[in-house]
């Protein structure tokens, strides 16, 4: 699909995925995960040193812990990122009602505490040390989507200092084009040079994508996901646009779950939007 629209596209393979060790204490599956984000965060370092724009895909929202922290510490903190997802990825150890690293990559970007001592915020510190050297800015994070977020996370959306954020309920009061008009507004009005988009493709309806495994009723449709993507494309491509995109995650996509690869395809097609392909043709 990409060099459909002219792009020159590298394959760096995939990530060795170890086997699942839940261990006995502290985070669960933190060895097998802290494994695969090292090899996200150097391949991203890697990429993004050679002056490419890393594309990384995968299934468990946790990985962009080393993604965007890859991205973070090469370009100083100067980052603003667009987390486009069902779930706000705020919790922390303390807050999480599942435990689960996929619910918690946002909250670790953030620096935020873990909230529990011991083995706990030993793993947790671990993490923020090796794949965040420069945290997040919470007020340059975007969220756009929200529609199931925990109770944790919500207290920890009010009470940092916010940048941008557009729920679901949002979205159906005003339309999406009048929510990206203000993530637009938002995105020129930063002071930053650099954008990250991470999409979850939870924050579609899950009769468009099936295949992932926090599915939540009432997401963005079809049209309204195509129209995202050409609308940022539009936003990042434009004269006055201080920013420049510089990476994407496409996760939380798992085959298991899916329908002969409707979620696959719709990832796939969600990306080629973003990257300039439209009706009559690419931008």
């Amino acid at each position: 699909a990409m060099q459909a629209l002219e792009y020159e596209v590298l394959d760096d393979g995939d990530v060795v995925i170890p086997p699942a060790h839940p261990g006995t204490e502290g985070i669960k599956q933190h060895g097998p995960a802290a494994y695969v984000f090292t090899q996200v965060f150097d391949r991203v370092q890697e990429t993004l040193a050679e002056g490419h724009m890393p594309l990384v895909i995968g299934g468990d929202h946790s990985i962009s812990i080393g993604s965007i922290g890859a991205a973070l510490g090469a370009y100083d903190g100067d980052l603003a990122v667009l987390w486009v997802d069902a779930h706000a990825d705020l919790n922390t150890p303390a807050t999480s009602p599942s435990g689960n690293l996929h619910g918690m990559p946002l909250a670790c970007l953030m620096h935020e505490p873990a909230g529990i001592e011991g083995k706990t915020d030993e793993q947790w510190q671990l993490l923020q040390r090796r794949f965040v050297p420069n945290p997040l800015r919470s007020d340059r994070t975007a969220f756009l989507g929200l529609r199931d977020v925990d109770a944790g996370e919500s207290d920890r959306l009010q009470r940092l200092p916010r940048g941008y954020v557009s729920t679901m309920a949002d979205i159906d009061r005003r339309g999406l084009v009048a929510e990206v008009d203000r993530l637009s507004a938002w995105i020129k009005g930063l002071g930053v040079k650099n954008l990250w988009i991470s999409f979850d493709v939870d924050v579609l309806d899950p009769i468009l994508a099936p295949g992932t495994g926090t599915a939540v009723r009432g997401g963005l449709t079809y049209r309204e996901m195509h129209l995202l993507g050409e609308m940022l494309y539009e936003i990042l491509e434009s004269d006055d646009c201080p920013v420049q995109l510089v990476g994407l995650d496409m996760v939380e996509i798992n085959p298991l779950f899916d329908t002969h690869n409707e979620t696959g395809k719709t990832g796939v097609e969600f990306i080629s939007s973003l990257f300039g392909k439209t009706i009559l043709g690419r931008l």
